[in-house]
């Protein structure tokens, strides 16, 4: 049988990023370290690290049993606290992934509860906007905006992501409603890099929109900003502009237009096996604040863009 300290040193030099550090955070040589991996890597008969004279990566076959050891662990260390703390005290560091602008403005604002509830729990949030690789970084949970494919993870729909094609009053005032699709041509149309595209759904089934404008940015921030200030039309979801779409700020242009009904907010983890208490404990804190019906969309009317 494998001992759990060897693969508490593996996973130790995936988080560490090289076997140095691994050896320098677990007071132990170098030497022992490289030791103890080899002798892993001959007893599952095959190769975990890919070594080169400057950095080790991950192999496939690594990946996995990173996936597997890491669900492992934190099971063996779940069931020690559950011994002297209780099932519903979960302990150490929560690593959570999100995209910047949700994890502002949705995920930022209700950790206090969550953490006053757990004190002896840490939360690492880690913004980025693009995907990150989960067991390389060491995610707990990413939270992810987006139609999921297939994959080796795990994922539980959160909430909807209603996106909706607007503009500000004094846009529309001084360029015109679009009344078609094709009269989005004429207009100035907001968009980040990666969202040139807009792909929907409306009367006559789905729909991909290729638009133009005269602002480029790799910022989604940048054109809330610029929609906000009357710069011309963008597609935002309603977690992101659902307050100025209340207030009047912002107006929904063509409502019979809306994104692909699978695309959703997901909270996504490496295995369902072995899930560790305070995954799942922030992944139902998080359900049950947003859900079917989220807040973000309270006093709206969305009867036209489905679900």
């Amino acid at each position: 049988m494998t001992p759990i300290q060897d693969m508490e040193i593996f996973a130790r030099i995936v988080t560490a990023g090289t076997m140095t550090a691994a050896s320098q955070e677990l007071g132990v040589s170098p030497a022992v370290v490289s030791k103890r991996i080899r002798r892993l890597e001959e007893q599952l008969s095959t190769r975990l690290f890919q070594r080169t004279t400057r950095q080790i990566t991950l192999t496939e076959s690594g990946q996995e049993y990173y996936r597997r050891v890491v669900a492992i662990l934190a099971s063996i260390s779940d069931a020690e606290n559950a011994m002297s703390t209780g099932l519903d005290t979960p302990q150490g560091v929560l690593k959570v992934s999100a995209p910047t602008s949700f994890g502002r403005l949705h995920i930022a604002p209700h950790l206090g509860p969550f953490l006053e509830k757990y004190p002896d729990l840490k939360i690492n949030l880690v913004l980025a906007d693009s995907f990150v690789d989960l067991v390389a970084d060491g995610i707990d949970i990413a939270i992810r905006i987006a139609e999921l494919e297939d994959s080796s993870l795990v994922a539980r729909r959160l909430a909807p992501n209603h996106r909706v094609i607007c503009a500000s009053p004094s846009y529309i005032k001084n360029h015109n409603m679009p009344e078609t699709l094709d009269d989005l041509a004429k207009h100035n149309c907001l968009a980040a890099n990666a969202q040139d595209v807009w792909r929907l759904e409306g009367p006559d089934g789905p729909v991909d929109i290729r638009v133009e404008g005269q602002l480029m940015t790799n910022s989604s921030e940048v054109v809330r900003e610029a929609v906000l200030a009357g710069m011309g039309i963008a597609l935002r979801s309603t977690w992101d502009v659902g307050p100025e779409l209340k207030k009047g700020m912002l107006k929904i242009i063509l409502p019979e237009y809306r994104v692909v009904a699978r695309v959703g907010i997901y909270a996504v983890f490496p295995s369902r096996e072995f899930l560790p208490i305070k995954v799942r404990l922030f992944i139902d804190y998080l359900a049950g604040i947003y859900g079917q019906n989220p807040y973000w969309e309270d006093g709206l009317d969305l009867s036209r863009l489905g679900q």
